[in-house]
């Protein structure tokens, strides 16, 4: 299929996801898990970006987000590396952590939108990290 940009506009709704390269783990410690979240507040938590739903597994993330403003790329850039900064320099390393830039879809549907919700939200269960949705 080929790659088609998506166009962010405000007042949408859009399923964004990375991977560590080579599917290596991009949190390997709890510290990472919380570090990555106060990036999130700090980043999104805003009047630009609402996050509706989020799934951090060791070695991606997928993030559910509302846009009030058009300014995604900009926001996921900086956020971005700000945690391959910080994760980097504890880890004495160099070099990119992600496969490359966040993927994004566009949520067209609110049918989608509850897949999509119900998808991240039940992620950790199907890999086997937690029991419940609840856990």
């Amino acid at each position: 299929m080929p790659y088609r940009k998506v166009e962010f506009r405000a007042g949408r709704y859009y399923h964004l996801y990375n991977r560590g390269n080579n599917r290596q783990d991009i949190f390997l410690e709890r510290e990472n898990y919380l570090f990555f979240l106060r990036r999130m507040r700090k980043y999104f938590l805003t009047d630009a970006v609402k996050v509706i739903a989020y799934c951090l597994m060791p070695n991606h993330y997928h993030l559910l987000v509302y846009l009030m403003m058009d300014n995604l790329s900009g926001i996921m850039q900086r956020f971005a590396l700000s945690y391959i900064k910080a994760f980097n320099k504890r880890y004495n390393r160099v070099g990119s952590l992600f496969e490359g830039p966040f993927e994004a879809k566009l949520v067209e549907t609110t049918e989608y939108l509850i897949h999509l919700s119900r998808y991240i939200h039940q992620n950790p269960v199907a890999a086997g990290l937690v029991s419940k949705v609840e856990d």
